[in-house]
């Protein structure tokens, strides 16, 4: 059951993910696809750690699910008007990236020292980038507390990237492992250039939208 529910959230929150990115910002079918793919992350998320938890406590995806969890929640928070329950949950998601950065980098650390240069599969550089990564998360999540309520264009960029960045675990979950893309897609869908695409995608809309941002100071609007 665990399962099928982790399997049937990750597919939901790819289509989700990708309608969000792709409608108009602002818009009623961009706000709503957007909270149900918070959802859809929520239970792929939790349901992918606790799954590779019964496999081992090191299994990267286990990091990968609280990842997961962890951005989609602030991302959330930072378009929400202030109240006591975003604080508390901006607190507790803080504590919960500190953990997860310091985990990854002494992973990373570990993987480095082993003989095949990765831990469970996973290199020892994307172990440091991922570690990297949730560390500066950190400091941008002390930042939001220190100053409260962001700007438009800060605000509007940390929801951006922060949303783009779990649809990235999702997807790079997926098309990272040819067996899994093969089961529903075409055998020309399988190569590594064609699964690699929508990874690339994901960054691609990012940095287009992040662009629009800086540039325009906001994202449109619906009419």
């Amino acid at each position: 059951m665990l399962l099928t529910m982790h399997i049937i959230a990750g597919g939901l929150a790819m289509i989700l993910g990708a309608v969000a990115l792709l409608v108009s910002k602002g818009a009623t079918l961009h706000r709503k696809s957007g909270l149900l793919f918070v959802c859809a992350m929520l239970i792929m998320g939790f349901s992918g750690s606790i799954l590779a938890l019964r496999l081992s406590l090191t299994n990267m995806n286990v990091l990968g699910g609280l990842m997961a969890a962890y951005f989609v929640v602030t991302a959330l928070t930072t378009v929400r008007p202030a109240s006591a329950w975003t604080l508390w949950l901006n607190r507790a998601a803080l504590l919960v990236v500190i953990t997860l950065s310091v985990t990854d980098i002494v992973l990373g650390f570990k993987a480095f020292a082993s003989s095949g240069g990765a831990l469970n599969g996973v290199p020892f550089f994307m172990l440091f980038f991922m570690g990297t990564i949730m560390a500066l998360a950190a400091v941008g999540d002390v930042r939001v507390m220190r100053l409260g309520r962001l700007a438009a264009g800060p605000r509007l960029s940390r929801h951006l990237w922060r949303m783009c960045f779990a649809l990235f675990i999702a997807a790079g979950s997926f098309f990272s492992i040819r067996e899994r893309v093969a089961k529903i897609l075409p055998e020309p869908f399988t190569t590594p250039w064609m699964r690699a695409l929508p990874v690339l995608l994901i960054f691609v809309a990012m940095f287009y939208w992040l662009w629009r941002i800086r540039v325009r100071h906001q994202l449109p609007q619906a009419r």
